[in-house]
């Protein structure tokens, strides 16, 4: 009985051999040709793989550059741009970075791509700049380190230095010029940030994590990790003071633009102020307490809450938890303050929202031109409120004739740290309530008419 079994056994594997091997219109040398040929074939779809993401990136990087800029890049996989705010290179073939000395390595014969930048988007600014580590970039072809990790998206350099811990400088330097550079990568990139702060990278997680897919990479957790890219972008795109020209961002993103991707990132449900449909419109009051301080706040919010508002005072640590506080600026009509950085949350108010500045004296051009100007882009309207001299502390720490009062220019040409020593460290407010009143009745008009075809 057993060996009846065994019999059959010996049957079923034969008959599957000759399946296997009489069957196939293949030769057994053939076959071993065909499974050669697979392993092959399998190998191949990488190096195919791998060259569409090199053509890739090629495409996305150039549209970084124009002229002379792209036609370098194109030629030598190599380009660097600078101007007076920031400076900008490009590497189109693979890369090997170095964190402990971040370092990076691009293949090239040319002897221009040595150099050394800080990729921070205040290159005119001393004070900021020396609070960013330096970059070095050198030519890769030899003593090129091994690779430890290897990715398969472009990498991004940038420093989170400089003027960090300041909400205007974080938004201007950082945050605007690093989605004007890598909006159009579609996510497909990965961040790597020098001078890399846990707090700073946690408070724009909701930014950082809409422009790319990946987690950020400190290279000062990595030790001497080298990570290797198949190319790079290191530095940033600058525009201006909260600004974003179209024409010279790749995708055409404007700051409407930036503002509607603003609005994705952190969830904000309104997009006009229209939409808004309250009894007492909401109206942020931006509360100093070191400098450019009104000493009658409190006679300031009463008025305002005369007038139909529901005022709400904000003070700096309300600001710091941006998520809450961005949540908080997309639901008001209207935003006051004093020139300075707060003014910067105008990013998150709906569009038709109204902003209020409070110009202190000698502070005209840099109020327009760092909170004012960008209003009209962003889709917010704009009314100012310029003190009078009598309004200014600076009045009874000098007097009525002082140049500081009456020629706040000659001031400005001791140098920009003699003026701010001045206007805007040692100045307080004391606002004129009945003549603020007309500004604030000007701003609730202006909700008022305010719907999205406006």
């Amino acid at each position: 009985m057993a060996l009846g079994a065994t019999s059959l056994v010996f049957l079923f594997i034969l008959t599957c051999l000759y399946a296997a091997l009489f069957t196939s219109n293949l030769t057994p040398f053939e076959s071993w040709k065909q499974k050669l040929s697979d392993r092959r074939g399998i190998h191949n779809k990488k190096a195919d793989r791998s060259i569409e993401i090199n053509e890739s990136v090629k495409l996305l990087l150039r549209r970084l550059v124009r002229g002379e800029d792209r036609i370098k890049l194109d030629t030598t996989g190599f380009s660097c741009h600078t101007d007076l705010h920031s400076e900008l290179c490009l590497v189109n073939k693979p890369v090997r970075i170095d964190n402990s000395g971040l370092t990076i390595y691009v293949p090239s014969s040319q002897s221009y791509v040595n150099r050394t930048l800080k990729p921070y988007a205040n290159r005119d600014d001393g004070t900021a700049m020396s609070r960013v580590s330096p970059v070095k970039i050198v030519n890769g072809d030899v003593n090129a380190p091994a690779c430890r990790i290897t990715h398969d998206a472009p990498a991004v350099v940038f420093s989170s230095g400089g003027f960090t811990g300041n909400v205007f400088h974080e938004i201007n330097e950082v945050i605007i010029p690093l989605f004007i550079t890598t909006r159009h990568f579609r996510s497909r990139l990965k961040f790597l940030i020098t001078d890399y702060k846990p707090w700073w990278v946690s408070k724009y997680s909701k930014v950082l994590t809409h422009l790319s897919h990946y987690e950020a990479i400190n290279p000062a957790a990595n030790g001497s990790a080298v990570h290797c890219f198949p190319g790079a972008v290191i530095g940033l795109v600058y525009h201006g003071k909260l600004a974003l020209n179209a024409t010279g961002i790749p995708g055409g993103y404007s700051a409407f633009d930036f503002k509607h991707f603003l609005r994705e990132s952190y969830n904000l449900k309104i997009e006009n102020v229209s939409e808004i449909k309250r009894e007492k419109p909401i109206l942020i009051l931006i509360s100093r307490k070191k400098s450019r301080v009104v000493s009658n706040e409190n006679e300031i919010v009463v008025m305002m809450e005369e007038l139909g508002f529901e005022v709400v005072v904000t003070r700096p640590n309300k600001m710091s938890n941006l998520n809450k506080f961005a949540a908080l600026v997309n639901s008001c009509s209207v935003l006051v303050g004093a020139h300075g950085a707060g003014l910067t949350n105008q990013v998150f108010l709906p569009d038709g929202a109204v902003m209020v500045q409070v110009v202190p004296l000698g502070l005209e051009w840099a109020s327009t031109n760092y909170y004012g100007a960008p209003t009209k882009e962003m889709g917010v309207q704009y009314l100012e409120y310029r003190i009078e001299p009598e309004e200014s502390s600076l009045m009874q720490t000098y007097g009525r004739d002082h140049p500081v009062i009456t020629d706040p220019a000659s001031v400005f040409a001791k140098g920009y740290y003699a003026a701010r020593a001045v206007y805007i460290d040692a100045q307080n407010l004391k606002i004129n309530v009945k003549r603020f009143k007309e500004t604030v009745v000007q701003a609730k008009e202006l909700i008022g008419r305010s719907s999205p075809l406006n």
